[in-house]
């Protein structure tokens, strides 16, 4: 499979080593200087492999729908627009793999998190959190992975009304997340449910980006000649 990347800083260079490593071809290595020229090498490519930033996200993605270009994207940040994604994606026929986290790790983590928040909703005495610590270039606050955490036990605590930054003071009725931000930190999610009397937690730590850039080449590979829109759900299932 040929693959161009659309952000090639760490993490574009670790999906370029375990994508070779996987026997694939990286035929285009894109930053915000790339030149036209540059950006033209996406069309020898099978599917395209985005980590940029939040404010280049959207135009990266419109841009592959536009010209036809299979992406998988794990920039986080423009969550907020998912519907306009999903409208391009379907104006476009395209073919589009979004997570807000790749790591198959973090996946299974989500699983528990939903089974565990439908048992803590019978037991109202334990008030539940979120701490969220990533590096300090890393643009959103809280993180797609967190915010996906806390819509999840949302879902399966329904006397819960959304959640807030613990900086915004959020309302007894709301999940608390903590977002820190600590030198080269690669992704740390912690789910606390705290009582008077003892303390439930649940931890995902990312130990190197390995986890992330292996699961986009997943993805990627689970892309190719597909056309719709897709998340891990779809893959791992």
């Amino acid at each position: 499979m040929k693959i161009g990347i659309i952000g090639y800083g760490k993490m574009g260079k670790t999906i370029e080593g375990i994508a070779v490593e996987r026997g694939h071809e990286v035929v285009a290595r894109l930053t915000s200087s790339s030149t036209d020229e540059e950006w033209s090498d996406l069309n020898e490519a099978d599917v395209c492999i985005e980590f940029t930033n939040p404010a280049s996200a959207l135009e990266n993605i419109k841009y592959c729908m536009e010209n036809g270009f299979s992406l998988v994207t794990g920039t986080t940040g423009w969550h907020d627009h998912l519907e306009k994604v999903e409208r391009w994606q379907d104006k476009y026929k395209g073919s589009l793999f979004y997570a807000s986290n790749f790591s198959i790790g973090m996946n299974l983590f989500w699983q528990v998190n939903k089974r565990l928040a439908e048992i803590m909703n019978n037991h109202e005495d334990y008030v539940v959190s979120i701490k969220e610590i990533h590096h300090t270039e890393k643009l959103d606050k809280p993180s797609g992975t967190a915010i996906i955490t806390a819509e999840q036990i949302n879902k399966a605590i329904p006397d819960l009304k959304g959640w807030k930054l613990s900086e915004d003071n959020p309302d007894v009725d709301e999940i608390a997340i903590e977002a820190l931000r600590e030198g080269s930190a690669k992704g740390t999610h912690i789910v606390t449910y705290e009582s008077n009397i003892d303390t439930i937690e649940i931890k995902h730590e990312a130990k190197s980006r390995n986890g992330f850039a292996l699961g986009s080449i997943l993805a990627a590979e689970f892309l190719e000649g597909q056309k719709g829109f897709f998340t891990m759900d779809d893959m791992l299932s």
